[in-house]
This record gives C-alpha cells, structure tokens and sequence, in this order.
C-alpha cells in the first residue's frame, strides 16, 4: 500500500490542511456530545458539498448542471432522512462488551479488505483500500462519540478508561489506509467508498451499539432508506464531476482531509 509522498510533507498547504482536519474533528466532537451518532454523522457526509465549489474556484471551472443536480441530490436525501424521522439519543457510554462484535465485524471487514487490496491493481485496489477506510472512519466516529460523552460526564478521568486508546488506533489505521486510498488512484473513486460507508457505519454503530432509535414504523423506514439512497447516489453523481477529475490529475497523491 502506497501512502502520500514525503515531498507532500511539511508545505504550507500540507500544513493548513491538517490543521483543518484537526479543527473539524474537534467541532465534530462538540457535535457529538449534544447530538446522536446517526444524526450528526448523516450531516458530516455534506462535506463534498462544500468542496466541490471551492476546488471549482480554484480551478476557475464553473459548476455544470451534473454538479448541481448531484449536490441537491445529496442534500435532499439527507434531508429526508433527518425530517421523516430524527434519531434520538441512546447510551452515552455502551459497556465493552456491547462494542465486542462490532469490533469483531470490523476487523474482518478490514483485514479482508487489505489482503484483497494486495491482491489486486489499479481501480480495484483504489476501492478495496477506500471501503476499510470508510468502515474504519465510522468506528472512529463511534468511538469519538462514547470518548467525548465519557469526558463530559467524568472529565480527566477519561483517561484512565479504553474508549481514548481504542480511538488513537483507530484513527491511526483509518489513516493508513484512507491515505493509500487516495495515492493508490483517483479521488472519484476513492471519495465515494468512503464517504458512503462512513455514515452508513456509524448510523449502523450508533443504533446498535449506542441504542439510537430510527424510524418507528415501517412507512417512515422505507421513506429514511430511500433518502439514504438519494444521497449515496448524489455522492456517486458527484465523483463523477469533471472538477473532480481535473483535480485527480493535477496532484496524483493528493492529502486529503476526511
């Protein structure tokens, strides 16, 4: 697995860019403490909306008609899914041994995902090494979740519980792997993966391990899944941007922040 270059390293714009990634992880964790998983999870997957535009502006492209119908697609999906039914809060802490089988899901989710990345080149590679990003970066955003609640609640003491430890490894492997995603090949198609397995593992994280209620009734299910779908397929329609491939080949390893 090929990582970013070490001439990416220390430049001014590589700089800016984890300073930004560090400061949206810290309002992402304020958002968590006063809202569920499945919430602000639906609403962090927005970001491709707002750098869409801003890599347009850089490149002084317009925006086509493909762009926006793909951005309306993403917002109205989530939309929906918020509206019909809006997630409510469940444990603030779960016990261990509820997080046990998501653990074990995930590693073998992951440690399948890699040995089928080193098997294989080019486009399939790419995808392989996204989806175990995108899983993993929706268990970091689960356990950014019970990290931030323990604090809350416990303060320094949090330290002395595995919840932070478990998500300095996490973030760690996610990083390895979203950053070989993303020097492995193209960003439209690493960028989708990722952003539709990130929220789709931490709404699944936060109703099963955190007991967040969903849809309470088969109607309201039905109209959240088909949101859902709307805003994966407008994810998709946007990778698929003429920005975005102009974008992938003017920087061949790109850093880019989750």
């Amino acid at each position: 697995m090929r990582l970013c270059g070490s001439d990416c390293c220390g430049t001014p714009r590589w700089v800016a860019g984890v300073a930004l990634e560090a400061f949206s992880f810290v309002i992402q964790g304020v958002a968590l403490v006063f809202g569920p998983l499945s919430l602000v999870q639906p609403i962090a997957a927005t970001d491709v909306l707002f750098a869409l535009p801003m890599i347009a502006r850089r490149q002084r492209r317009r925006l086509a008609r493909q762009d926006i119908l793909g951005a309306l697609t993403v917002a109205a999906g989530i939309v929906i899914f918020l509206a019909v039914s809006p997630p409510t809060s469940g444990l603030s802490a779960p016990r261990l041994g509820i997080w046990i089988p998501v653990f074990l899901a995930m590693g073998i989710l992951v440690a399948l995902a890699g040995v089928a990345a080193l098997r294989v080149q080019g486009k399939a590679r790419v995808i392989w090494l996204a989806a175990a990003a995108g899983a993993l970066y929706g268990l970091v955003d689960a356990l950014t979740k019970s990290t931030v609640d323990l604090f809350s609640s416990i303060g320094w003491a949090t330290l002395v519980s595995w919840e932070p430890y478990a998500l300095a490894v996490t973030g760690v492997a996610g990083a390895l792997f979203g950053q070989s995603a993303f020097g492995a090949g193209a960003l439209s198609l690493s960028l989708p993966v990722i952003d539709t397995l990130e929220p789709v593992c931490a709404v699944v994280i936060g109703a099963t391990v955190f007991s967040e209620r969903l849809a309470s009734s088969p109607v309201q299910l039905g109209f959240q899944l088909a949101g859902g779908a709307a805003a994966v397929v407008g994810i998709w329609v946007l990778s698929r941007s003429k920005i975005v491939q102009a974008e992938t080949e003017d920087t061949p390893e790109p850093v880019h922040p989750r």
